[in-house]
């Protein structure tokens, strides 16, 4: 390629979601050097380094993908979702454990999390199937029974890990997909009593003890406050005590005294609250939209209905990661432990944003570049 043509190919490419991506990720890494800088273990206090290598190699993923062209994503949907099953089994077998889980796949000094890569695997195989099955009709409740069964499989092997918040995660991508993909109002009604239904035998039966703890906590995090309550509370204080316009840089309480756990991965909002008060936290939200509404715009504008339902699909990662993680740190929602993307701590949460992103800018740059 000469250079005038590159700088056309340039001209043309879509830099629109690593760039908002790029701008919260900023963000992130100084807030978790803020959390983290206090820290008299070196390990954490090198955290931002080590977040800072993992970006970029979910960047250069990423953008390696944006040249690939959307059919081959449709064409290799099933042998993704395959691989990606296969690696969930072996974590079963052959995983790391760590605090309670078994969740990672160990190779040398990398740790990657299958789960995580799954969420896309997920929707490829989903939006594939959907694409391809009279996509102008509404779906009757029978024609969800193998899309479900492809979302639940996964869902299962996760939640045996145990991983709850990830596997409802991609029952959520699910049901996000097959409503954008048009459902009849029987089939909702009877979803929704499904739903309902499963909730309940789903918290008598499948849930253990410290999981019922959490629901419990979430509705009177008082009533065990030194326990499950504490990390709730402690998170609440440092949003509260933000204010306005917060304390300041490396100025977190709740960070710099450790009097919240967790505040490199699951508070790291917390933590942003209470040192940029209000108006950071406005800020950060209004980028978060604006990455939102540029995936729903994608969607409308793109010609094929298989890439409108992948970036569907995408826009759910993101949306619900940062609708249940800010809302599970503002005691709004139970704590389950999904990541604030771009924001908290981890390699394979980073890579799986990064991918994301990919995905979306190629199928962006399909409609004019490729």
């Amino acid at each position: 390629m000469n250079t005038s043509a590159l700088i056309e190919a340039l001209k043309k490419y879509d830099f629109s979601f690593f760039g908002i991506c790029g701008a919260i990720f900023l963000m992130g890494v100084v807030n978790l050097y803020s959390a983290t800088h206090a820290s008299v273990s070196d390990h954490m206090a090198n955290l931002y380094k080590v977040q800072i290598g993992w970006y970029l190699v979910s960047l250069l993923i990423g953008v390696v993908i944006s040249f690939i062209q959307p059919k081959n994503f449709f064409r290799f949907s099933w042998l993704i979702f395959a691989v990606n099953i296969f690696l969930l089994v072996l974590v079963l077998i052959l995983g790391h454990k760590g605090m309670g889980a078994q969740r990672w796949l160990v190779i040398g000094p990398i740790r990657l999390q299958p789960s995580e890569f799954m969420k896309m695997s997920s929707i490829l195989v989903l939006a594939r199937w959907y694409a391809k099955r009279d996509p102008d009709k509404e779906l009757g409740f029978k024609q969800l029974i193998i899309p479900f069964l492809i979302a639940f499989v996964p869902t299962l092997l996760i939640v045996i890990q145990p991983d709850l918040g990830t596997g409802l995660l991609i029952l959520l991508i699910f049901f996000v997909i097959s409503f954008y993909r048009k459902l009849k109002w029987k089939t909702i009604a009877i979803l929704a009593i499904i739903g309902v239904i499963s909730g309940g035998v789903m918290y008598q039966f499948g849930l253990k003890d410290y999981q019922k703890r959490r629901i419990v906590t979430f509705l009177n995090p008082a009533a065990d406050a030194k326990g499950s309550g504490y990390n709730a509370i402690q998170s609440k204080i440092a949003i509260g005590s933000g204010k306005v316009i917060g304390k300041g840089f490396r100025k977190s309480s709740q960070a710099s005294l450790n009097y919240l756990p967790e505040n490199h991965t699951d508070f790291v909002f917390s933590i942003f609250n209470e040192e940029h008060g209000f108006v950071g936290s406005l800020f950060l939200i209004t980028l978060f939209i604006v990455l939102f509404y540029r995936f729903i715009w994608l969607a409308q504008s793109v010609p094929r209905i298989y890439e409108s339902i992948v970036i569907i699909g995408i826009m759910s990662i993101f949306f619900w990661h940062t609708f249940i993680n800010m809302g599970m740190v503002a005691g709004l929602m139970p704590i389950v432990g999904l990541p604030l993307p771009l924001m908290s701590y981890g390699g394979s949460s980073l890579m799986t944003f990064g991918i994301c992103c990919g995905i979306a800018t190629s199928i962006s740059n399909s409609r004019n570049l490729f």
